[in-house]
């Protein structure tokens, strides 16, 4: 909107000026001003957005000058919910523009979770298959259909059978119809209502008036976003204080007017701020929770999304609760949970598992009335259809509700939250219990223990001189004991139990002298690809893999032990006679040779020869050589020891003589003077060089070069007769 101020005087000398004022638009004045002329307009000229002009013809017959000063003011146009150009013929659908809830400009991009990744893989390859039946103008109708049965089939198994922190991830999912949606879907006629009459209206809490049938009721949710920046405006659906006491005020005002209650939850929790601890965040649930309790009209619930602890409760206590099949409902997050309880957020999903968030829990509980389906891959897939199930599921809660009086309808409420839960009555309880929420170290099973216990008994295995030994059995035979329980405590968890008991009656009935037909065999698969897909998920039943996978190391060692153990004792009876006496022989040296005897030049030479007889052996057996082992000698013969003790203080006196003969000693006091001062200077290594090419020039004692030289090929022939030529062998390589 905008106006125009004008200012018109007439100015006279010696005179006043009279001044006229008036401004076009929404508003007009007038009044009286003396200013003086040439001030005022050089000052208007200065001003921002003024303009001033003399008007032609502005001196009149008085000789009075007229001029005329204008200003535009831009007015703020207020955000009406409606459009500017509403048709005026309109008969019906007025309360369609009092919503500020529109249908979005574009479209929300697809998103897909991480548990829906195969699906992705066949959704393109439908793409391709069309794509090349469009460029190449043949007929793929056959290839398609087999792929999109495929999808769908793959499709049901995968929606069928999904965990409950898949469930939490479709619960969340950013195309999920919000409240709105579902509201807009069910009603004929919706009128939202805002305002807490406190001076505030929380967008994250939504109320109205709608019509289903011809009858109304009151409407209260959690609005969630449809994009980030309604995310924002919503507050990602965490209500505050204001919000609960909006939806206060209108279940006081339906209960005023005999207005039935429909509530919808969908949540990650109240708004837990700072700003809302000081409004009184509790204050307000605990108000709506009391309040609830006392309403005189039907009040059904449902949840179509994710419901958050107290803030979901708060306008969730309800006659009748209906849960959407991949809706969840919880006392603290999963991740939450996880934070707490096993100090990390990677065990969210076995913390989901714990807390039983489930429609399909819910329900089993009797927390839940029932459970409203959803197509397959969730509400987002089909939200027109999924709201059509929440209403037939309200409206024959209302049929039944609707026929009971006031007395009746309070203690139906009240009856069904006492039933939730259970007690146990004659049992006593001890005066003052301490409750650990973390399990004890002792029955936890840590990943060192489980290392240890595994070095431990991959020792027993090795050393075992016989393949089968008694003391390893039984700690093999104990840990396949554990794998079992932890294995039926998974089933059980994963709710398999019954699939599993049932499994198992059929295989009893049976014959044990026939294979099992194509039906059984196919159940028996699927339920271990089920319980295999659950195992899978990271940070689900680290115990029972680490005990899985210490199974499975322990079988791969006896495996390899008693393939060693058959492969030798063929090899053994491969060796002649010759050689093994030979061998024999050679043992009988090397212990000899460790007490300190002395060696004998004969048998070096046996020794050679054996190795190469025992190689020629092996490769008649097609087994390959891929190297020879020796095992390490940690100390020489005594003999020798001796000997290298001798020779090198020969070898240090011979070096001191050459240090006297050739005038050496000075320089290296020099050197060792200037390493005190911690100098690496040019000069230091300079010295030490010449030090080093003086007593190298000097040395030439041919004899203590001999000496050594003998020293050495004695020490290397100790050393190749006391090894032991170890063969490894492994599936036929040696």
């Amino acid at each position: 909107m905008a106006t125009i101020s004008l200012v018109a005087g007439n100015c006279g000398r010696g005179r006043g000026c009279e001044d006229r004022r008036s401004e076009f638009g929404s508003n007009s004045y007038f009044g009286k001003d003396f200013l003086a002329s040439e001030l005022l307009i050089r000052s208007f000229r200065r001003a921002n957005g003024y303009w001033s002009k003399a008007l032609k013809g502005s001196r009149n017959d008085n000789g009075k000058k007229f001029r005329v000063i204008a200003k535009v003011k831009k007015g703020k146009k207020y955000d009406y919910p409606w459009p500017d150009d509403i048709d005026p013929n309109i008969t019906d659908g007025h309360l369609t523009y009092l919503s500020y809830f529109k249908p979005l400009d574009e479209k929300p991009k697809p998103v897909t979770l991480p548990f829906e990744k195969p699906l992705v893989d066949l959704e393109q390859k439908i793409i391709e298959v069309c794509r090349m039946a469009d460029e190449t103008g043949l007929d793929f109708t056959d290839q398609i259909g087999a792929l999109e049965n495929k999808y769908q089939q793959a499709l049901k198994d995968l929606y069928t059978h999904l965990t409950p922190i898949q469930r939490l991830t479709i619960a969340r999912h950013p195309n999920r119809p919000t409240v709105l949606d579902h509201i807009l879907n069910i009603t004929e006629k919706w009128v939202e209502l805002h305002g807490d009459r406190a001076g505030y209206d929380d967008p994250a809490m939504v109320t109205g008036i709608g019509s289903m049938d011809g009858k109304s009721y009151m409407f209260i949710g959690h609005q969630k976003g449809r994009n980030t920046k309604e995310n924002i405006f919503r507050n990602f659906a965490m209500p505050t204080p204001h919000g609960y006491r909006k939806a206060l005020r209108m279940m006081k005002y339906a209960d005023h007017h005999g207005l039935p209650i429909i509530t919808f939850v969908d949540t990650p929790g109240a708004f837990a701020d700072l700003k809302s601890e000081e409004l009184g965040q509790g204050e307000a649930i605990a108000h709506n929770l009391r309040t609830m309790f006392g309403l005189k009209v039907p009040i059904v619930t449902v949840v179509v999304g994710e419901g958050g602890s107290g803030g979901a409760l708060a306008i969730a206590c309800p006659n009748k609760l209906f849960m959407l099949e991949n809706s969840v409902l919880y006392v603290a997050s999963p991740e939450a949970c996880a934070a707490i309880l096993w100090k990390s957020s990677q065990a969210a999903p076995k913390a989901a598992e714990k807390l039983r968030i489930t429609a399909q829990e819910h329900y089993k509980r009797k927390i839940a009335d029932g459970i409203i389906p959803e197509p397959l891959g969730g509400a987002h897939a089909d939200p027109v259809w999924t709201s059509q199930q929440i209403k037939l599921a309200i409206t024959q809660a209302m049929e039944e509700l609707t026929k009971m009086d006031t007395e009746e309808l309070l203690r139906h409420r009240m009856l069904k939250f006492r039933s939730i839960g259970g007690f146990q009555e004659g049992k006593p309880v001890e005066p003052e219990r301490k409750h650990n929420m973390k399990p004890s170290d002792a029955s936890m099973l840590k990943a060192a223990d489980i290392e240890s216990d595994l070095e431990r008994l991959k020792k027993k295995i090795l050393e075992a001189k016989v393949p089968s030994d008694p003391i390893t059995d039984q700690a093999t035979e104990k840990l396949k004991q554990d794998v079992d329980k932890e294995v039926t405590r998974a089933f059980i968890s994963m709710g398999l139990q019954e699939k599993l008991e049932s499994l198992k009656l059929e295989l009893s009935r049976a014959p044990d002298n026939q294979h099992l037909n194509r039906n059984l065999k196919e159940k028996v698969d699927k339920l271990m690809h089920e319980f295999k897909q659950n195992l899978s998920r990271p940070g689900a039943y680290l115990g029972l893999k680490q005990k899985l996978e210490k199974l499975s190391m322990v079988s791969r060692l006896v495996e390899l032990k008693e393939k060693s153990e058959k492969l030798k004792t063929e090899i053994n009876q491969k060796i002649p006679a010759e050689v093994k006496a030979k061998l024999e022989q050679l043992e009988n040296a090397q212990e000899g040779l460790l007490k300190g005897d002395p060696l004998d030049e004969d048998l070096v030479a046996e020794a050679v020869k054996a190795k190469k007889e025992l190689m020629e052996v092996l490769k008649s057996a097609n087994l390959e050589i891929v190297g020879v082992r020796k095992r390490e000698v940690t100390a020489a013969p005594p003999e020798i020891q001796e000997k290298i003790v001798n020779v090198n203080k020969e070898i240090g006196g011979e070096i001191e003589r050459i240090i006297d003969v050739a005038g050496l000693r000075g320089k290296i006091e020099e050197l060792k003077a200037e390493m005190a001062k911690g100098s690496s200077s040019q000069k230091a290594e300079e010295l030490e060089t010449e030090i080093k090419e003086g007593i190298l020039a000097a040395l030439d004692n041919t004899a203590l070069k001999q000496k050594v030289e003998k020293l050495r090929t004695e020490f290397a022939s100790s050393l190749e007769v006391a090894t032991d030529d170890k063969v490894a062998a492994e599936n036929g390589r040696w």
